[in-house]
């Protein structure tokens, strides 16, 4: 079991933060920590400093991602195009190395082969593991597995999800991840639009079904994306033990 700490694209003061929080996590809590780390717009001696800060502080675990690419295109200014180039200058520093997978494809992606060969570039770069990326129909992630099985992936995937817990929240992640909505969401949706206490109610439910199909076909591991909201977060938690 791990607690991941997300970083924001943009220096390294965003990421000075998220080495504090792992630390921190490890310390007090004696649980591992994932430390996010982006390298959009960053040049190899402000990631290697990053690393070294890693290091000292007992963080071997990082989740590798090529981050939001700033309006402008400030982010090209960089020594990293891709993520793989960041994978594979970690491979050799002794860290454990998480990368991004996308169900659906990432929002810049144009097909799924094309994803799919990023995600197996990933994997030839020096990835250890995958998480993906939210996803509300689990027909879409075993869908995206084949497809990786059949390109020649052997790597864990894990599955994020992400209850619902508010309409808003929804139609934001439809935005920023093109996340596609089953019929069951969309039902519930429509039933609770007015009840935000049932509406959290029913995410956490539909959350926890998720989890539970996902484990019965064996699925890698659950990242849960709970975004700083620990009441949802033991919720989740109590539902899925209580179903085991």
């Amino acid at each position: 079991d791990f607690i991941s700490v997300t970083c924001g694209a943009g220096g390294t003061g965003k990421q000075a933060k998220t080495t504090d929080i792992a630390y921190l996590i490890q310390q007090k809590y004696g649980i591992t920590s994932l430390a996010h780390l982006t390298c959009v717009g960053s040049k190899k001696d402000e990631i290697y400093e990053q690393l070294g800060r890693l290091r000292l502080l007992g963080v071997e675990n990082i989740l590798a991602l090529r981050g939001d690419i700033p309006s402008g295109d400030a982010g090209l200014s960089g020594d990293y195009l891709y993520v793989k180039q960041l994978i594979a200058d970690l491979r050799g520093e002794g860290f454990c190395i998480g990368a991004a997978a996308y169900p659906e494809g990432h929002i810049d992606c144009e097909s799924d082969e094309l994803n799919i060969r990023h995600l197996y570039e990933k994997q030839q770069a020096g990835a250890d593991f995958f998480i993906t990326q939210l996803f509300f129909d689990n027909a879409v992630f075993y869908r995206f597995y084949e497809m990786a099985l059949a390109k020649g992936i052997n790597l864990p995937i894990m599955a994020g999800i992400m209850p619902m817990y508010s309409r808003s929240q929804v139609e934001k992640m439809i935005f920023m991840c093109a996340a596609s909505l089953p019929s069951a969401m969309i039902k519930l949706l429509n039933k609770y639009k007015d009840s935000p206490k049932d509406m959290m109610k029913a995410g956490v439910e539909y959350a926890s079904e998720q989890i539970s199909d996902l484990l019965a076909h064996g699925v890698d591991g659950i990242h849960f994306y709970a975004m700083n909201k620990p009441d949802i977060a033991r919720m989740m938690a109590e539902n899925i033990y209580a179903n085991r």
